[in-house]
């Protein structure tokens, strides 16, 4: 049990839990039953380093939210091992097109380090949406943010330079590169692993 209430105040025992409820709340006001019911259906999993999370072609059955640790999504291109996503703390990692058409993924999850996940499961998240019209709109905004980046990640590669793109993704995630090999950073930024680290020495 992830939950007990005092008077009124739904009190959250799980800090992990009670994070992830802060981090969607910021986004939406959340009533105290949809935290209660989020609460209970969050499933808790601790992957190690090395784990394969989702292989491609699989059909991704869950929403991870990321709460220690760090994961990436790549693909396989002309035999080359592509990273499409990283996620961090606070992050969500979770292949969306396959996660929200349930069809097969063309990505593969990957666990990068040791890590805590909270796993929240498509039927589980469907009967949310039904329940409680925040979720609808929460589902909404995550969407949206999620076709934002992902429309800012295809005009990088059409209007900045390799460099332009490392200096913003070093500005942005600049952990990044004390937690992730070069390898895949290189793939995430359509450079190879060579020019990174000439950039990186220019830098």
């Amino acid at each position: 049990m992830h939950r007990h209430i005092i008077g009124y105040r739904l009190v959250i025992q799980d800090k992990n839990v009670q994070s992830i409820i802060d981090r969607l709340n910021a986004y939406v006001k959340i009533s105290d039953s949809a935290k209660e019911i989020l609460a209970e259906i969050l499933i808790p999993i601790k992957p190690k380093r090395g784990t394969r999370l989702l292989k491609e072609g699989e059909i991704c059955q869950h929403m991870y939210f990321v709460t220690k640790g760090f994961a990436r999504g790549y693909f396989y291109q002309n035999g080359k091992d592509i990273t499409s996503w990283f996620a961090m703390e606070n992050d969500i990692a979770t292949p969306f097109y396959s996660f929200v058409s349930q069809k097969p993924s063309y990505e593969s999850v990957e666990i990068m380090e040791d890590s805590v996940l909270y796993a929240v499961s498509y039927e589980n998240l469907q009967n949310l949406y039904r329940q409680f019209p925040e979720f609808n709109k929460l589902g909404r905004i995550l969407t949206e943010k999620y076709y934002v980046e992902l429309m800012a990640r295809t005009m990088s590669f059409q209007f900045q330079t390799a460099t332009e793109r490392y200096h913003e993704l070093f500005s942005q995630q600049p952990k990044l590169f004390q937690r992730a090999p070069l390898g895949p950073i290189a793939s995430y930024l359509g450079i190879s692993q060579e020019t990174l680290s000439r950039i990186r020495t220019k830098a």
